[in-house]
């Protein structure tokens, strides 16, 4: 690719998007920017934005649009997000938050927004096979509910303006990764 690639990358919890953007980010070269390792991090060091957000990650709620949207915000101007190009993992989760990313960047500033497409029965499937502490059961399901309920808008935010591509996430990682790679190669 001569250019940097900057993709928004979609799909319920347990859909494989931070699976495959390692592997994006192995083929393209590009930043991988996971609000949700970002998130993490904060709470693990502590920081006052940690607790912040710890209190609703805690709940198994999504972190307000304003809080995510200055962090995103910041990453995307640094140097190496600029020269490489970005995939947005987790971000944006609201359809405000698709509009703050396109206000920030402009609608040409990211090449395209690919949702990992997985069943819901199958996701649940993947996240009880994992042993990470915020996957409790109950704030799955909240987790789950709030990404149909929020995230979905914004899912069809970015097929309202012509930038969204669907990709079928059932099938080991590397069909998968062929798949999400063909339909972003096809499309630049």
């Amino acid at each position: 690719m001569t250019k940097p690639v900057r993709l928004v990358i979609f799909g319920r919890q347990g859909a494989g998007k931070g699976t495959q953007c390692v592997k994006l980010v192995e083929h393209y070269g590009a930043v991988h920017i996971s609000t949700g390792d970002m998130l993490r991090a904060a709470v693990e060091e502590g920081t006052e934005f940690g607790r912040k957000a710890n209190e609703f990650m805690s709940a198994g709620q999504l972190v307000p649009d304003e809080v995510i949207i200055g962090v995103v915000r910041d990453r995307l101007a640094q140097e190496d997000v600029r020269a490489k190009g970005f995939l947005l993992d987790g971000f944006p989760r609201t359809e405000p938050q698709a509009q703050a990313l396109a206000a920030t960047i402009g609608e040409d500033g990211f090449d395209l927004a690919v949702n990992i497409e997985v069943p819901l029965d199958v996701v649940k499937d993947r996240i009880a096979g994992r042993n990470r502490g915020d996957d409790a059961p109950e704030a799955v399901e909240r987790r789950l509910a709030d990404y149909e309920a929020k995230t979905v808008p914004a899912v069809r935010w970015f097929s309202g303006i012509g930038k969204l591509v669907e990709v079928d996430g059932v099938g080991a990682e590397d069909e998968v990764f062929d798949r999400v790679r063909t339909v972003i190669d096809t499309h630049l």
